[in-house]
């Protein structure tokens, strides 16, 4: 068996920031907005939750894709599959084991999370499979990250809510809208594979302008969401701060210049998240 480190860059671990800070907003705000108190031990579950499906995700992904790292520069020399340091079987052993665990996470949470988890396995892994058929890939990950806001909101409340539905289609559209930045980096090699993207199917500038609808629907929902959670100055100031570093990720990457799509994929949206998460879950203990 590969190091505990080796899996935890084949599932890239630290991306955990992208959807974690909104499971986090969609947990406090079940407990903002219903009769239910803190639960440490449903907090952890949720928290376990997170960690499982996305572990089972990430390493199917690496899984289904080895041959394609393989053959990707970008990829062959740094993905742990190609290189050698976890076995394909050991790889598939691992997500066996995470949805397994995620299931019966959810079996002691509610009957709600508990009947719905194989439909959200069935979307986070299946994105898997999306970019050899449609170039509607970047979309299916965005609904598979949105799964977070909501699924734990439910755990909490044990039924669905306007805010926590608006909550998820926004990060539908901020993964899928950076996503796309992200894939431009393979545009080249996508198509040369016969692979689906919308970098291959639009351009790099085509790419970009659909990556900034899809940011400013999300802008138009933070914005929409702070106002229907009467949210008070943090709740605004999390959100203005969030729609800045959209804005700013859009400037630093150009069609002819993609040397900052690390910077804008990775760190500008690792941030946002956080810092919103932070300022969203304040506003509501202190006023």
């Amino acid at each position: 068996m590969a190091p505990i480190q080796n899996f935890l860059s084949l599932v890239k671990f630290s991306h955990t920031l992208f959807a974690l800070p909104f499971a986090l907003i969609g947990y406090f705000m079940g407990i903002e907005f219903s009769i239910h108190e803190f639960d440490w031990t449903l907090f952890v579950k949720v928290l376990l939750c997170m960690v499982f499906a996305r572990s089972a995700a990430m390493a199917f992904n690496r899984y289904i894709d080895r041959d394609i790292d393989a053959a990707n520069e970008r990829t062959a020399n740094v993905r742990e599959i190609p290189r050698g340091v976890i076995s394909p079987n050991a790889a598939l052993i691992f997500v066996v084991i995470n949805s397994i665990l995620f299931i019966a996470t959810t079996y002691f949470i509610n009957d709600i999370c508990f009947y719905l988890s194989p439909v959200a396995l069935l979307v986070v892994l299946g994105y898997s499979f999306t970019k050899r058929f449609t170039a509607l890939c970047h979309l299916v990950l965005g609904l598979g990250l949105s799964l977070a806001p909501i699924g734990a909101y439910l755990a909490v409340v044990g039924s669905f809510a306007t805010l926590p539905v608006l909550l998820s289609i926004a990060v539908l559209f901020w993964v899928s809208g950076f996503d796309l930045i992200y894939a431009l980096q393979d545009e080249s090699f996508d198509r040369k594979m016969s692979l689906h993207s919308i970098p291959v199917a639009l351009g790099a500038k085509g790419t970009l302008v659909l990556s900034t609808i899809f940011h400013l629907v999300t802008a138009t929902l933070i914005i929409w969401i702070t106002f229907l959670a009467n949210g008070n100055y943090l709740f605004w100031i999390g959100s203005l701060i969030f729609i800045a570093l959209l804005a700013y990720q859009h400037l630093i990457v150009k069609a002819n210049d993609l040397s900052k799509v690390n910077r804008a994929f990775f760190t500008t949206n690792g941030i946002a998240s956080v810092i919103f998460s932070i300022f969203v879950i304040s506003s509501f203990y202190i006023h």
